[in-house]
């Protein structure tokens, strides 16, 4: 629900009436373009959500009108939900009824009438409304980053390489690069910071050394630009 943008696989676009008129105007629009008995309610802003946690909320319907999230600090999160369609569309016509229309209405308006199951589940109910948050979300991908780390060992293992990566560090210079430079520098910098240190006989102490003097540039680019 919202405005069209480019999208890995095609999906079907709606729109809340009216445009950016809040959450329950967006459910109202989801909603109208699905015969489903149970309708999925994201938003778009949720890294750490998993398909497991999907099949968590769908299960959690049984017996109730819904489930939803709760945050670590207890809080509801309605939109990190599942709902029974019919109950949903009960609660939506009332709430237009009463107040003339959906625009502009919070959504606590909304669930607070429904019988809804409530399960905790701290990492995926994380969503970023800030720049803070986003700036954690990220910091918490990097210290978790078993995907990252599980990469590094097999293309290591491929390339028939025996060293250990200072990933933060190659991280960090692939950022500086990225923005005091410009982003296609980030790869071309690493990489030449690699060649650089095989150069000097390779090992972690080249690799170091290799990488130290680059950010440095980088900092002084940034800088100077």
């Amino acid at each position: 629900v919202g405005p069209r943008r480019p999208t890995a696989r095609p999906v079907r676009w709606a729109r809340e009436e009216p445009p950016g008129g809040g959450p329950v105007a967006a459910v109202d629009a989801g909603v109208r373009q699905t015969t489903a008995p149970v309708v999925l309610v994201l938003s778009a802003d949720l890294p750490f959500l998993t398909p497991e946690t999907v099949e968590t909320l769908l299960n959690g319907v049984e017996g109730t009108e819904g489930a939803q999230l709760i945050d670590s600090d207890g809080r509801e999160q309605p939109l990190v939900a599942a709902y029974r369609a019919e109950p949903l569309r009960r609660e939506i016509a009332l709430l237009a009824t009463e107040h003339g229309g959906l625009g502009g209405l919070p959504l606590r308006l909304l669930v607070s009438e429904l019988a809804l199951a409530r399960l905790q589940h701290p990492t995926a109910s994380f969503d970023c409304d800030t720049w803070d948050d986003i700036t954690t979300a990220r910091a918490r991908i990097r210290e978790h980053g078993r995907v990252l780390d599980e990469w590094i060992t097999a293309v290591k293992a491929e390339l028939g390489i025996d060293l250990d990566v200072d990933t933060a560090a190659l991280l960090d210079l692939a950022r500086d690069a990225a923005h005091g430079v410009a982003r296609p520098a980030a790869p071309l910098t690493t990489f030449l910071v690699g060649y650089a240190a095989a150069q000097k006989g390779g090992g972690p102490e080249a690799l170091a050394a290799a990488t130290e003097k680059a950010a440095a540039l980088a900092a002084r680019w940034a800088e100077e630009q």
